[in-house]
């Protein structure tokens, strides 16, 4: 083996596998790294040995740390950075979404019917589920209906979400099956759509309504829980993940634990469990804290409302497109159950991640944090509001007064942002996704994809929160421009944010000498190249545990 590599794709061209490079020790030498470590943010070369870093600085210092064993990997000039962790992935699920039937780009009904159809040929009889429909994206705007997917899928039952997964379209097969009528009453915390002028049902579930079809759907085989996440490993390596914070059920940590012992788990899974499955894990002895050595489970998720999209977001005022409808309080704002649950979690030091997305369910989940503050024991809790997409300036500054961490997701920014006005008017739109308002303040902001809501990309989140250019090209100098963030920020967030908000910043999220050896490596320099060009940028090298993962 040559102990000097004078262009890193020399691994690719070699095809070793990452596992044969564990023990030995990595220069990697003439490089921009930036190293989100305040006390030296810029370095040209970074050794490490073994798992951990342990020299960061120029060029001419790392010669004392490379002998003839040492891999020496030359950067020529490329972008170092921290490895890119998310704050809100549904992993697995994101796994199940690559192989499965794929409407997020169905630009028409025709489109979403023809893909769906052409799907439904070739899985006849099986469930079909996952899709990731865009209402918006089509030339009515409008939602779909059982109608339009009943012909071709008679003895096929069909229940696929919106991209938000608040709500989703079930044909008559599947309404069947789960033995839901028009006389039906609507779940708490859920809706069960009809036509107005008929009282038939569409088809449409939202929030708890789709527990209704969930909860008779099949679950995965091992082997296909295994291939999901093998797919969701290899999405993760090309973007630069090293790091993500799931949230999912209980089980999957079945599968996660097999890939570690297998050593086949690249990436770190901060595991986060649904409130509602609390009480099975403390009777299962899954204790708080439990964590190996890439697994570390600290964390439970509830609800306090739906989403914008779904029209289920909770607002003090009613949608703009419909004015009967001020959206649906969830779980903990709706059930004394729920609220006592979170009050035991943290008893027991769990975080507390709460999903609130509307101007009246933010203040309302501020208001349980601070009860909660007040009235248990004292302990480093990190409270987290999951999206904080609707904030009133007044709950910007109880944010950073509680010290709870805005754990957003810079991509819904200009996603929502084609469509938004005609749902929530435009005054409230200054109260959306306001990041440099959070940042401002000290409140501790985190990034993330809430993939596969949206795509497991950091490098997307950044320009979204640099540039506020929506998708569909009508902000060319940002959708609520003063609510832009510096590129430097953004890396923040997808770093040594997401490290604090899950307990870790003493260990990564930044390159310094002890930390842990995550890096991502880039094609462009994102702090000196046009911001709107950032979404063109590539992974070309993720460093996960010491060892090339990825090499593009």
């Amino acid at each position: 083996m040559k102990n000097k590599i004078s262009n890193f794709n020399i691994l690719k061209d070699q095809k070793m596998d990452y596992l044969s490079l564990e023990k030995l020790r990595k220069a990697f030498i003439n490089g921009y790294i930036y190293t989100v470590d305040n006390n030296q943010p810029l370095a040209e070369a970074v050794v490490i040995e073994g798992k951990k870093i342990i020299f960061i600085g120029d060029n001419t210092a790392a010669k004392s740390f490379i002998n003839k064993k040492t891999i020496v990997i030359n950067l020529n000039g490329r972008m170092m950075l921290p490895g890119f962790i998310d704050n809100h992935v549904h992993f697995i699920k994101g796994g199940f979404q690559l192989q499965g039937v794929d409407l997020r780009n169905a630009r028409s009904t025709t489109e979403f019917k023809n893909i769906l159809k052409n799907y439904v040929s070739k899985n006849k009889g099986s469930w079909i589920t996952g899709g990731d429909w865009n209402h918006e994206l089509w030339e009515t705007n409008e939602l779909p209906a059982r109608e339009w997917i009943d012909e071709f899928s008679l003895n096929t039952p069909i229940f696929i979400n919106r991209l938000d997964e608040h709500m989703g379209l079930a044909n008559t097969y599947a309404l069947k099956l789960a033995g839901i009528t028009k006389d039906t009453p609507n779940p708490d915390g859920g809706l069960i759509i009809k036509d107005p002028d008929t009282g038939e049902l569409t088809g449409i579930l939202k929030d708890n309504a789709m527990n209704l079809v969930y909860r008779i759907t099949p679950e995965s085989s091992e082997e296909e829980l295994n291939n999901a996440l093998t797919a969701a490993l290899e999405e993760a390596k090309k973007n630069g993940f090293t790091s993500v914070q799931d949230i999912t059920n209980p089980t999957d940590l079945k599968t996660y634990r097999r890939f570690e012992k297998k050593k086949k788990l690249t990436c770190r899974i901060y595991f986060r469990i649904p409130l509602t499955d609390y009480e099975r894990i403390i009777e299962k002895n899954i204790r708080a804290g439990y964590r190996s050595e890439l697994l570390k489970l600290r964390s439970t998720k509830a609800f306090a409302d739906g989403s914008l999209g779904s029209c289920t977001a909770l607002f003090y005022e009613p949608y703009e497109n419909d004015k009967s409808n001020c959206g649906i309080a969830m779980d903990i704002l709706m059930n004394k159950k729920f609220k006592n649950q979170l009050i035991n979690a943290d008893k027991n030091k769990l975080q507390l991640s709460i999903h609130a997305i509307g101007d009246k369910a933010n203040p309302m989940v501020l208001d349980l944090f601070e009860e909660i503050q007040k009235n248990n024991p004292a302990w480093d809790r990190r409270f987290r509001i999951e999206h904080a997409q609707h904030v009133r300036p007044e709950d910007i500054l109880r944010f950073a007064d509680l010290g709870i961490i805005a754990s957003v997701q810079p991509y819904h920014a200009i996603d929502d942002g084609c469509w938004a006005e005609k749902v929530v008017g435009k005054k409230r739109l200054s109260e959306m996704f306001t990041f440099h308002s959070f940042l401002k303040k000290e409140v501790k902001v985190c990034f993330g994809s809430d993939w596969p809501v949206a795509p497991l990309n950091a490098l997307y989140g950044i320009y979204a929160a640099v540039t506020r250019r929506t998708l569909d090209e009508k902000n060319p100098d940002g959708w609520i421009p003063e609510q832009k963030i510096s590129v430097e920020e953004a890396i923040r967030c997808y770093t040594i944010n997401n490290a604090y908000a899950s307990f870790e910043e003493d260990i990564k999220g930044s390159i310094e000498v002890g930390k842990l050896a995550d890096f991502v490596v880039l094609s462009d320099n994102i702090l000196k190249i046009n911001p709107v060009n950032i979404k063109n940028v590539r992974v070309e090298m993720t460093i996960f545990n010491g060892n090339v993962i990825y090499n593009g």
